[in-house]
């Protein structure tokens, strides 16, 4: 082990040549140093309990609406804005795409800011800095109490045979990789981000990934937030089906909250973990912080928050499967609710999540059964509130942007009157087609199969 431990020295130099500071280093020495120790970032089922008696949404006092919109001033709106959305061929900032006309993800947000006349802030990757500014550029309205971004670390691939750096000569882009976004927090402290939201009187921050356009300013939570004085709450929602892998809220037994990712879950533990009847409530990724928390937070653990590490088995080029395997050691933001003294949680409605991960979401967002509302949130239509069109495209022809433009040239066809929409093989879609209820369409030949123009369809369709 002591052997294997002196590999730490050749990372933290890799990390000092790169310009990481050096509480980056120190953040990455505590997670390395625990996976020499051979520890896995697991939570056993045995030691927690479900998580019960979450806060509603819907039954908090209207009173703190009021105290909400009092707090703006002192609110930020900070989005992660670090993906390339590589999983759908994209190789500049998610952002940066389309999501409805032709307004993209940073567009849809710089209106959400301005609405607000809250700051925005966006917690870029080296990868999506100069694009993203670029566009937010756009929009000289923006409250500007700080700058409009700061960049998160990165963080050497570690060799998973020998724990040392993985080396990868013929890309060495793909030797580093983010720490996830729990590094929010030390990279808000060495970029100066933290001091300088405090000193521009900024109390509150709001955090939500770029890509949930659900996730926006609400002065009735943020009235609850300050009103309580809370350090940190999460807002949560019910699991579905469809959430079963995803991560959620449980109590650990000092009764305090914490998150688990399916990635800190044992083996023999996956019916407890996918069991939403257990389980209830899975973590949106929407936060609240309250930054003289945060502050005092970091001082008292001089920067390393001891958040769950989350070992990541990965290859060290994620299209070559065959490439050398390695581990990413990354945190979750949503994990700070365990070190936060007081953190709270609440549960929201679903409408506040509506993530785009894949073509499927892309699809539907970019359909009839979706509207931006006024304050440039994107929900679905009230008559379909609550029940979304379940997409399946069949990954081999629809999984890139590419790929779902050259299938659907003329944009999404009508979703509103849809519940589930399945595509099998090739199919090309014309223009003004329509889908009714429960649509399958198979393609068995081996040539592309087309939709004719002004198609309404309900039911299986099957092309051989």
């Amino acid at each position: 082990m002591d052997a294997t431990l002196t590999h730490l020295d050749a990372f933290l130099d890799r990390m000092k040549e790169e310009g990481m500071p050096d509480l980056a280093a120190r953040s990455f020495a505590y997670y390395y140093q625990q996976l020499v120790r051979g520890e896995t970032g697991m939570i056993a089922e045995s030691s927690i309990e479900p998580a019960q008696d979450i806060p509603d949404y819907e039954k908090l006092a209207s009173t703190y609406r009021a105290a909400g919109e009092r707090e703006l001033a002192h609110t930020a709106m900070l989005k992660l804005n670090g993906g390339l959305g590589t999983s759908m061929g994209l190789k500049r900032a998610k952002s940066l795409l389309a999501v409805r006309e032709e307004q993209t993800f940073l567009d849809v947000i710089a209106q959400q800011a301005i609405h607000w006349d809250v700051s925005l802030l966006l917690m870029n990757s080296f990868s999506t800095a100069d694009d993203s500014r670029d566009k937010i550029a756009d929009y000289p309205d923006l409250k500007r109490a700080v700058p409009l971004d700061f960049i998160q670390h990165k963080i050497p691939k570690v060799n998973q045979e020998t724990l040392e750096p993985v080396r990868w000569p013929t890309d060495v882009a793909l030797e580093w990789c983010p720490p996830g976004h729990g590094d929010l927090y030390i990279a808000m402290v060495t970029t100066g981000m933290l001091a300088e939201l405090r000193n521009a009187g900024i109390k509150y921050v709001f955090v939500s990934n770029s890509d949930n356009l659900g996730a926006v300013i609400d002065p009735l939570l943020l009235g609850y937030f300050a009103k309580h004085n809370l350090p940190f709450l999460m807002e949560v929602a019910d699991r579905t089906a469809a959430d079963r892998k995803g991560g959620h809220l449980a109590v650990d037994p000092s009764g305090g909250f914490l998150l688990r990712e399916s990635a800190q879950c044992p083996a023999d533990d996956t019916g407890h973990f996918q069991n939403i009847d257990k389980h209830r409530y899975f973590n949106t990724n929407n936060l609240w912080i309250n930054l003289e928390a945060l502050a005092a937070l970091i001082e008292k653990t001089e920067g390393i928050l001891g958040l769950p590490m989350i070992r990541n088995s990965k290859t060290v080029d994620p299209r070559d499967g065959g490439s050398t395997p390695v581990y990413q050691l990354e945190t979750a933001m949503g994990a700070a609710i365990a070190v936060f003294e007081g953190a709270g949680a609440v549960r929201v409605p679903r409408t506040r999540f509506a993530p785009v991960k894949t073509t499927n979401e892309l699809l539907a967002v970019r359909s009839d059964a979706y509207q931006m509302n006024k304050d440039f949130t994107l929900a679905l239509i009230p008559e379909r509130e609550g029940r979304p069109c379940a997409i399946n495209l069949d990954r081999t022809h629809y999984k890139t942007v590419d790929a779902l433009a050259e299938k659907f040239p003329h944009g999404s066809p009508s979703l509103k009157d849809c519940q589930r929409l399945e595509v099998v093989g090739d199919v090309r879609f014309g223009k003004n087609i329509v889908c009714r209820g429960n649509v399958t369409i198979t393609n068995n030949a081996d040539q592309p199969k087309h939709i004719e123009d002004g198609t309404v369809l309900d039911g299986v369709v099957v092309f051989s």
